[in-house]
């Protein structure tokens, strides 16, 4: 992974390949050098802004200019990035807005050593978002590459997160194009201009590792679905609480066959891949509380007998980015040690027509004893959402939280940026939203209507899996509410939209997995460990 320090060193002084400043847009929609940009100005003669302007470059958030650098800098580049318009006198810069022109500029820098960031630092929070978005900006997956290397090392241990089954993930840290043109990520970054008190430091160090488990959950879903299977999820998730002291337990189909998960099976018995159910547990002496995290993993989705259309087949490895989210997030607890207990579930399966596959109209008996009449074998994520639901109830905890790339409804409604979040009370929707609007992941609450529990009913089963068309992103959310344990504050969190970036990269976002949901997973466990959720 990209190195990351905090730097004595002047912005003018530090010896870099280049050196990234912000520019804003100031009065009548000037270029205006933010602070930070003082000794870079200095030797530009108090002219940077005007030279930016000569060259087309208005602040515009994300908008990146590169120039020469002249006499009294180190750095050869200097990379001037958009930070949007500028703030009253006083006020500070958006921490989102830093987050993202610190990842813009991080990936206009790929290929490049070492780069000096002379962002604003004016507090820690200003730290840990230049921090994170670089860190997060600086991501590649060039693991299946010719010659090319793996773009983060987010394990910690220079293998990636893919080929869990023996596959092509290759070392990191070569900082060069691979046979294919590629370039590596950029290698290290130092903040200047900023304090490197406690608490900056503390931020910085935050940054490092909320970053290393978002391109985790990133490598997790860019791997190829013939390389991470549920088995090879199951043992991806074992190495990884061996590097950061959390406990794993995997449940296998003969396990999954005795205790009756249903769901799981139902699933997954279309595939030559059995499914698997995955416990993590990171548990801190001091905690007061506990949270359970349940993930969405269908390592692949073809819909099943129901099989997807042409056209919608070619991103399924992207179905298991709620399971990939919440063992970054377990990790993420352990790795900072936070005084809070977080179970987290994995379930994992792979959803495959072939001649043992369950069949539209078929009846599934759940861990929970409900059973399922099964409308539609590609609304399988509830049916295995359901079993880990109901078991992770068993241990009551305080508050539990599910994330899946459940439904295409909530692509519709939300667009491709942004996940809906429902929940069984809610302050606690309303809490989940301001956390992952702090953390720089935008998100919406959405209601759960009763009404629409009619839809579900079956004239053979307790509940079909399947209810209206109109506001069906609601109905899986109703459904999934019928596994939560009596008295246990829930909330369902569908990331179908920003899950995978079909798109060009923006901002700290790259093309492919984005590692969604774990920034707000993380911020959840931090309140459950320092106040209450509600």
């Amino acid at each position: 992974m990209t190195a990351l320090t905090l730097s004595s060193s002047s912005a003018a002084g530090l010896r870099a390949d280049a050196v990234v400043v912000g520019v804003a847009k100031g009065p009548k929609g000037r270029a205006v050098p933010a602070p930070g940009a003082e000794a870079v100005d200095e030797a530009f003669g108090g002219k940077l802004g005007a030279v930016l302007e000569a060259l087309g470059a208005s602040g515009g958030e994300g908008e990146v200019t590169k120039l020469p650098a002249p006499d009294g800098l180190k750095a050869s580049l200097v990379v001037a990035v958009g930070l949007g318009a500028a703030p009253e006198k006083g006020a500070a810069y958006d921490t989102e807005a830093l987050r993202r022109a610190a990842g813009s500029a991080a990936r206009a820098l790929a290929g490049t050593k070492k780069a000096a960031f002379a962002l604003p630092l004016d507090v820690a929070d200003d730290t840990a978002a230049v921090a994170e978005g670089a860190l997060l900006g600086a991501y590649a997956f060039n693991s299946y590459r010719d010659g090319g290397t793996a773009g983060t090392d987010a394990a910690g241990d220079g293998k990636g997160a893919g080929g869990a089954k023996g596959g092509k993930a290759g070392k990191t840290g070569k900082n060069k194009a691979n046979g294919a043109g590629v370039k590596a990520p950029l290698a290290e970054i130092a903040l200047v201009g900023g304090k490197r008190d406690k608490a900056h430091r503390a931020a910085a160090e935050r940054a490092t590792v909320l970053a290393a488990e978002v391109n985790r959950a990133r490598d997790l879903v860019n791997t190829p679905s013939n390389d991470l299977d549920p088995t090879g999820f199951a043992a991806a998730a074992q190495q990884a609480g061996k590097e950061h002291g959390f406990k794993v337990a995997v449940t296998d189909e003969k396990a999954l066959a005795k205790g009756g998960f249903g769901g799981l099976l139902g699933v997954g018995q279309g595939s030559q891949t059995p499914p698997r159910l995955v416990r993590l547990e990171h548990r801190h002496p001091k905690a007061k509380q506990t949270i359970a995290l349940v993930g969405k993993g269908i390592t692949y989705d073809s819909g099943g007998i129901s099989l997807k259309p042409a056209g919608h087949n070619e991103t399924m490895k992207c179905d298991m980015s709620g399971a990939a989210a919440v063992l970054a997030a377990v990790a993420a607890a352990a790795r900072l040690e936070l005084p809070v207990n977080v179970t987290g579930w994995l379930a994992l399966a792979e959803n495959m027509p072939s001649g043992s596959a369950t069949r539209p109209g078929d009846v599934l008996r759940m861990y929970s004893g409900k059973t399922v009449e099964v409308l539609n074998t590609d609304a399988e994520g509830r049916l295995v959402l359901a079993d880990a639901l109901t078991k992770a109830s068993e241990e009551k905890p305080d508050y539990m939280v599910d994330v899946a790339t459940l439904t295409g409804a909530m692509v519709l409604a939300l667009g491709n940026r942004t996940f809906g979040i429902m929940a069984n009370d809610d302050a606690f929707r309303t809490r989940i939203h301001v956390l992952a609007e702090a953390a720089g992941e935008q998100s919406w609450p959405m209601p759960m209507p009763p009404e629409l529990k009619k839809g579900m009913e079956s004239p053979i089963a307790d509940i079909a899996n399947m209810g209206e068309r109109m506001g069906s992103g609601l109905v899986a959310g109703l459904f999934l509410e019928e596994f939560v344990g009596d008295g246990i504050t829930w909330a369902h969190l569908d990331i179908a939209g920003p899950a995978f970036n079909t798109s060009g990269p923006f901002g700290y976002t790259p093309k492919g997995g984005t590692g969604s949901a774990v920034r707000t997973l993380v911020a959840i466990a931090e309140q459950a460990a320092h106040g209450d959720l509600a």
